[in-house]
């Protein structure tokens, strides 16, 4: 291997211009294509990369990288940030992981909100802005200045609510074609593709045929299926043939949202499910996935409530839980379960303490937050009479229906199995957030501030399960392909210049469960559309991110 990498060193072209805007010098390239790295120079001219190799030109400005890595902007395949980057552009908690590009939209996205689903309107400096389609959130963001790029997916729930409303009747053919309609509008604004969280009480509503359908809108365009399971648990076999299923019968490129085995009752069966994507994939089919570098999931309390009680929306749901007959119907469901439906009180095995709390509660239950439910309903006053579930009826009502959550509900072997394969990527699952300021909030997931350096510190250095130039592909050029984003990923001249340059021997996460909001370590420079977002480790006060919207 080092005579290998000694010989590509040698090979690097040589180039002699300039003056270019931007010179990292002398670091270790691995320029995302999973290639072996090698020591080189990158120069940076008029926001793109200007050549790789031996640079001798001048420049206005120059970083040594010596000792240090340098590769593509990170692409977050599976992010939140859709509306935290209103409230803080800085994204610094994804900057300071070497992220440059946030993919957006599972399930709900920026947009649009029409018909029958409520408007959203965000505020951008002198500007207000309704989300009726998603072009206006696009415009929105690029409006209010960010640190990092985004691209969004366009949310089933998005489309499905904007004809549907909070119905769960099943849509005429007149409205399945307005569902078309929406969803080809969305495409045309910029969105990369349909995705979906099937495991939310209206999804599930949606035969496969229905996803068949609106994904042959998908293959019309060459756009892309997202897909959140409908059933991470006990039926998650059932589930990964669905959409492979959907990506057969559309014609369509599939992405399975962090693949995981979510239920107690099945771990340890990673590798059927990596049979039945290894067996697509071999038959033709285009079927990839992801998974965030942890083994629990952020959700929220009220998924532990049947799915038939959410009917009508939030107001509604609340209505039932204060009705004593809803009640005893509800805790017979949740205690048994129903056919299709992802109980995450039984995936955890009943068990309260491996559900700790994430969300920013009220004054009434703020000292909570951060607690796992076991100590909460040890804490909490109960009515004589009431049990568990009551308390926990009584607590979401408290709480407006909504209290986010943490499960503990998948194992390291299974995440590691699926981490390994050569067409799993790397995604957060988390948002831009910051240890201060209106991002502040709750107690949230570690992933939000550590996924990308985990995987570099753990999985790379320490457990030497993926190799460094395998980690960065599967960050970089693996991620931007998937969406089509074809002028990201690689360090190649030309590209754009998205850059992240780091510390191999101190990158590392820092967030905790119990301590989340800590940034990680090891990121030293990042770039972002040929500007310097991040120097030193410390975030400038450059925005230079874009809306990467597709076909545009």
């Amino acid at each position: 291997m080092r005579s290998l990498v000694v010989f590509l060193a040698l090979a690097a072209p040589t180039f002699a211009q300039g003056p270019y805007d931007l010179v990292i010098r002398g670091g270790r390239v691995v320029d995302g294509t999973g290639n072996p790295w090698f020591h080189g120079d990158l120069a940076i001219q008029g926001g793109k990369i200007a050549a790789v190799g031996h640079v001798q030109g001048e420049a206005r400005r120059t970083i040594d990288a010596t000792g240090l890595v340098v590769a593509p902007g990170f692409v977050d395949i599976h992010s939140h940030s859709d509306l935290t980057l209103f409230d803080d552009g800085a994204a610094q908690s994804k900057l300071r992981q070497g992220v440059t590009t946030d993919v957006l939209g599972e399930h709900t996205s920026g947009g649009p909100h029409q018909g029958l689903l409520k408007a959203r309107t965000v505020q951008v400096k002198d500007q207000t802005f309704t989300l009726t389609r998603l072009r206006d959130y696009f415009d929105a963001v690029e409006k209010s200045g960010t640190a990092i790029n985004v691209a969004s997916y366009v949310g089933l729930g998005n489309v499905w609510g904007s004809v549907m409303g909070t119905s769960f009747d099943r849509p005429t053919e007149a409205q399945f074609v307005a569902m078309e309609r929406v969803l080809d509008e969305a495409l045309a604004d910029g969105a990369i593709g349909l995705s979906t969280m099937l495991a939310d009480p209206q999804e599930m509503l949606t035969t496969t045929d229905d996803l068949v359908r609106l994904a042959r809108v998908l293959a019309k365009r060459g756009a892309v299926f997202s897909s959140h399971i409908r059933n991470e648990g006990t039926e998650v076999l059932d589930a990964v043939r669905e959409v492979i299923a959907v990506g057969e019968r559309a014609g369509v490129a599939v992405d399975v949202i962090h693949i995981k085995i979510a239920d107690q009752r099945l771990w340890g069966r990673m590798n059927e499910i990596i049979g039945l994507i290894e067996a697509a994939r071999a038959r033709g089919v285009d079927v990839r996935a992801n998974v965030y570098p942890y083994t629990r999931g952020n959700n929220d309390l009220v998924s532990i409530i049947p799915p038939w009680a959410h009917e009508g929306g939030r107001a509604a749901l609340l209505d039932r839980l204060r009705d004593d007959g809803q009640r005893t119907r509800m805790k017979k469901d949740v205690l048994t379960g129903l056919p299709g439906w992802y109980n995450h009180y039984l995936a955890v095995g009943g068990d309260w303490s491996r559900m700790l709390l994430s969300a920013r509660l009220s004054e009434k239950n703020k000292r909570f937050e951060g607690k796992t439910m076991d100590v909460v309903l040890a804490q909490r006053e109960t009515e004589p009479g009431r049990d568990a579930l009551d308390a926990l009826f009584d607590f979401l009502l408290e709480e407006g229906g909504s209290i986010g959550t943490i499960y503990a509900h998948h194992t390291e072997a299974d995440m590691e199995l699926a981490l390994s394969r050569p067409w799993c990527s790397i995604g957060s699952d988390g948002s831009a957030l910051a240890i201060d300021g209106p991002t502040r909030k709750g107690h949230p997931h570690p992933r939000s501030f550590g996924t990308f350096p985990r995987v570099l510190g753990l999985y790379v250095r320490e457990k030497g399960l993926l190799g460094l130039e395998e980690a960065v592909r599967k960050m970089t050029s693996q991620n931007a392909a998937k969406i089509g984003l074809t002028d990201r990923g690689l360090l190649r001249a030309g590209q754009v210049a998205d850059v992240t340059v780091f510390d191999p021997k101190t990158i590392g996460d820092r967030a905790t469960y119990l301590d989340p909001f800590q940034y990680a370590e090891g990121v030293r420079w990042v770039v972002v559309n040929g500007q310097v977002a991040l120097a030193e480790g410390r975030p400038t006060a450059a925005r230079g991110g874009r809306a990467l919207r597709r076909g545009h």
